[in-house]
């Protein structure tokens, strides 16, 4: 399956942790982007990698200090439903498998989405909906619902801050089971209480890429 210009047999990449066990973020305003996005390039620049990847289930604090997130008297969202793939911004993202646009939306609130598309699929074996965030505003240009989309084919490019939801360029990918009514927007985090319920709907989406 092929979803980004890299072969991850060949080519080098880095694990990145955005738990409250990596000490790093502590002294970090991740909320900065320009800090967040330097010390990524920072890490991929030490490890010689050409993308940093990682986050399925992962309970993060990269979101403690953003209310879209952590409402004020609400249990907060950490769980990453998703995998991140960190990389620079114009990078291609192919089309995994066959399938056709599902719906898709400028999700333009800061620390959201950004531009996003959802695919739907029939292939067997492979979950019934892929999404696709933090992408360019380009991206979204000559969609439309029901479009056909074949397996290798170019469907976007990773955003710039803040167009993408002012966040350092990476493409958040992620497997759904049941869009649950929705249309160009889905959770990619969830609370640690509902963390059973979410990985239900959403699995993990590593076997298909690595």
């Amino acid at each position: 399956m092929r979803l980004l210009p890299f072969d991850f047999a060949r080519d080098p990449y880095v694990v990145l942790d955005f738990t409250a066990s990596n000490p790093d973020l502590a002294a970090l305003d991740l909320t900065n982007t320009p800090t967040f996005a330097r010390y990524v390039s920072g890490k991929l620049r030490a490890a010689g990698a050409v993308v940093g990847v990682g986050g399925y289930d992962e309970s993060r604090v990269i979101y403690r200090d953003s209310g879209h997130f952590t409402p004020t008297d609400e249990e907060p969202r950490t769980i990453h439903l998703g995998v991140d793939f960190w990389a620079e911004a114009g990078t291609s993202v192919f089309v995994p498998v066959d399938g056709v646009v599902h719906s898709f939306a400028d999700n333009a609130r800061y620390a959201d989405y950004g531009p996003t598309i959802i695919l739907e699929h029939q292939t067997a074996g492979f979950p019934r909906y892929s999404l696709y965030g933090h992408l360019s505003r380009a991206s979204l240009t000559n969609l439309y619902e029901g479009k056909e989309v074949k397996a290798g084919e170019k469907l976007a490019e990773l955003g710039p801050y803040p167009e993408n939801g002012d966040w350092p360029p990476h493409l958040h990918f992620q497997l759904i089971n049941d869009m649950l009514g929705l249309r160009g927007d889905f959770p990619g985090v969830c609370r640690g209480s509902e963390r059973d319920y979410w990985l239900g709907l959403c699995p993990d989406p590593n076997p298909f890429v690595f």
